[in-house]
């Protein structure tokens, strides 16, 4: 089973309204923890893909402690999950290596949007693959939300040699975050949300470290404050939240949300490294605000 729409999620837990207002908290949640890693990127003094290997590996132990404290122990895997993971874990170390990469070589406004290209590659999954096709209100949510992601960027976004590198990173990042999310739909199917984090990471990091090395980076930090706080943030944290959110939310609402982590992204860069916001900033992410909440209303 893949995504599933929201009364499909309803019937499976339960018949309350609860769990799914309960996801989308926890995916709002989420892409805001998750919207913050690229500051902690920059921050760290370690090769950008190293600082991936440490989010993972920092979290790997605390994970499985969690998943046993509340009651859904990682068990041992049967080959063909423990294969899902392994084929999981290489797309997720794909995913950090471009886009931890990319974040160095371009501007957070155009990390935190193109690396998020998930938000429409899962839609358009949903409506290819598993034949969820698009309601009226869906298709202008989306239409809106797409001119919005295009403002949200302004006279920032500029296609030129400095950043073009990065912003293909950061795009080809989200082509393979979208693959992990869909192999992590599957894996919730036998275990619940926390072991399917734990070994889904597990299985990223030496994927990372690999690159890492290949890549000759800086591999130990002097600070180890910034690659903490990645770990907890979006790590264990963050990602926890959207992987539980995975089933909780409808694949075009989920698709959506994500694009939270370039609006939050934009204000970091802002505040932090003075990326000023323009007035087309401005409208795009109200434009953006309005797609989430039409996405969300009834048809008429």
């Amino acid at each position: 089973m893949g995504l599933m729409g929201p009364r499909q999620a309803e019937e499976k837990l339960g018949g309350t309204v609860a769990p799914l207002r309960f996801g989308l908290t926890a995916l709002v949640v989420g892409n805001i923890l998750l919207a913050f890693g690229p500051m902690f990127v920059r921050m760290a003094d370690t090769g950008p893909v190293a600082a991936a290997f440490w989010r993972v590996t920092l979290a790997v132990p605390i994970l499985f402690l969690i998943a046993k404290a509340t009651g859904d122990p990682a068990r041992r895997l049967a080959r063909p999950l423990l294969w899902l993971f392994a084929v999981s874990g290489v797309f997720f170390a794909a995913d950090l290596a471009a886009w931890h990469v990319g974040i160095l070589t371009t501007k957070l406004a155009n990390a935190n949007l193109l690396g998020n290209v998930t938000s429409f590659l899962l839609p358009l999954w949903a409506f290819a693959v598993a034949r969820q096709w698009p309601t009226r209100m869906q298709g202008v949510a989306m239409l809106i939300a797409a001119m919005g992601a295009g403002l949200l960027l302004g006279r920032s976004y500029e296609m030129s040699q400095d950043n073009l590198v990065g912003d293909l990173l950061c795009v080809l990042a989200g082509v393979f975050y979208t693959a992990f999310l869909l192999l992590m739909a599957r894996a919730k199917d036998s275990l619940g949300p926390w072991p399917t984090l734990a070994w889904s990471t597990l299985m990223t990091a030496l994927p990372l470290l690999g690159i890492a090395l290949l890549m000759g980076e800086v591999m130990v930090p002097t600070n180890w404050t910034p690659l903490l706080a990645l770990a907890l943030c979006s790590q264990i944290l963050g990602q926890g939240l959207m992987i539980y959110a995975i089933g909780r939310v409808a694949p075009l609402l989920f698709g959506l949300t994500l694009l939270l982590q370039p609006m939050v992204g934009a204000a970091i860069g802002w505040s932090v490294y003075n990326e000023k916001l323009t007035t087309f900033d401005w409208i795009g992410a109200g434009l953006i605000g309005l797609a989430l909440l039409l996405v969300r209303q009834p048809e008429k």
